[in-house]
């Protein structure tokens, strides 16, 4: 196995997220665009990508596994339950807002059925398994666990908080849907003030998973 000395491992962290955000970009943006890319449909890909952004920050940062295992060790009981507890407020939130959007904006309604069409023609079986073993945990530990850490490390937490955030909110402009733009814009300030206030990718990745199971299959809105 390779070695590292400490400052190669310092400077690969450094740029990790230098690194992979435009990965993210490139990879994301044309996911929302195009749904998908021959037989794999978007939540193959979507698998996929985080799958392989998680697999590059574990590789490039060396603090990234030692962290998660932490995380996992400390309070997991407490961890769960929170995030149990602000899944059920998120979604709480898109419900009222799901009521005023449609009130509101002429355009709502068709918007946020557009997103359900990102369902396509995948069973509920699978999307179901892969929101909860993959998608919901993978986002959270990259886009928060990961990038919005780094970012923090390098910038400070605001800093770090609101840059992660905006890339966060910027690969979804690919599928130029004001509602889904929007819907990220208040789950990626949600989940990445979740972060900054406690620091855990497990608290988060418990109410991503949760809410993403409840908004796409158990109480959708459409």
């Amino acid at each position: 196995m390779a070695q590292y000395s400490p400052l190669k491992i310092e400077v690969m962290s450094n740029l990790a997220p230098i690194c992979l955000a435009p990965v993210a970009v490139l990879l994301f943006v044309p996911l929302f665009i195009f749904h998908g890319i021959g037989p794999l449909d978007f939540w193959w890909l979507m698998g996929g990508i985080l799958v392989l952004l998680v697999g590059m920050g574990v590789m490039l940062d060396r603090s990234f596994p030692p962290l998660l295992r932490a995380d996992l060790q400390s309070g997991p009981g407490r961890k769960i339950l929170l995030g149990a507890v602000s899944a059920v407020a998120l979604y709480a939130l898109f419900f009222v807002g799901n009521a005023a959007s449609r009130s509101l904006f002429p355009f709502a309604a068709l918007g946020i059925s557009s997103v359900y069409e990102f369902k396509g023609g995948a069973s509920t079986l699978r999307i179901g398994l892969l929101l909860t073993l993959v998608i919901g945990p993978g986002e959270e530990l990259f886009w928060r666990g990961f990038l919005q850490r780094r970012f923090s490390a390098r910038f400070g937490p605001g800093r770090g908080f609101a840059a992660a955030t905006a890339l966060y909110i910027a690969v979804h402009l690919g599928s130029a849907n004001p509602m889904l733009i929007l819907a990220a814009a208040v789950c990626g300030v949600f989940w990445g003030f979740l972060y900054l206030r406690t620091g855990s990718a497990l608290l988060c990745a418990v109410s991503h998973t949760l809410w993403d199971l409840a908004v796409f299959l158990f109480f959708p809105f459409s």
